[in-house]
């Protein structure tokens, strides 16, 4: 008799797609002809990409094309926790943190949609930051993956581990 197949639903950022869209970003804010004179910048702190400009508008288009380098780096925006605009003193400051890693309530949607619409017979356990997903059918699980990626939720979800 066979064992269960798995899978894991993580949530995970390419640290290294990030750094490239973010260094892109920034050679772009430094060579194009409507950020000059705006003290556009964009940079890496820590865990966060702290973005200012001049103007309120100005630091929402440097916002705007760290989304665009992201996007054709194929990481989803999903992931992005972007703050407000903030005058700090002549300048506007913006900050976006990286969500990484499924809450224990998100993780508890997830198993109730698999439980509720998914294909009988397919078991979840929630173990830390990811949902590990089993069955003693591959077609069961193809159908849950299907099933989780159509669900719209507010964070990026990638598929991991299927063996």
């Amino acid at each position: 008799m066979a064992g269960d197949s798995s899978f894991d639903i993580v949530s995970k950022v390419d640290r290294q797609e990030v750094e490239n869209a973010l260094n892109m970003a920034a050679k772009e804010v430094r060579n194009r002809f409507d950020f000059k004179g705006t003290d556009a910048s964009i940079r890496a702190s820590g865990d966060a990409i702290e973005m200012e400009a001049n103007g309120e508008e100005r630091v929402k288009a440097v916002l705007d094309v760290f989304q665009t380098m992201l996007v054709r780096r194929k990481v989803d925006l999903k992931s992005l926790d972007a703050g407000e605009p903030r005058l700090s003193g002549k300048l506007w400051k913006l900050t976006v943190t990286l969500r990484q890693g499924i809450s224990r309530e998100n993780a508890q949607k997830i198993s109730k949609l698999i439980r509720d619409e998914g294909p009988k017979g397919v078991r979840t356990q929630v173990q830390g930051e990811e949902l590990r997903v089993f069955s003693k059918k591959r077609d069961d699980l193809q159908a849950v993956q299907k099933l989780v990626r159509e669900a719209d939720y507010e964070f990026a979800v990638q598929f991991d581990n299927y063996r």
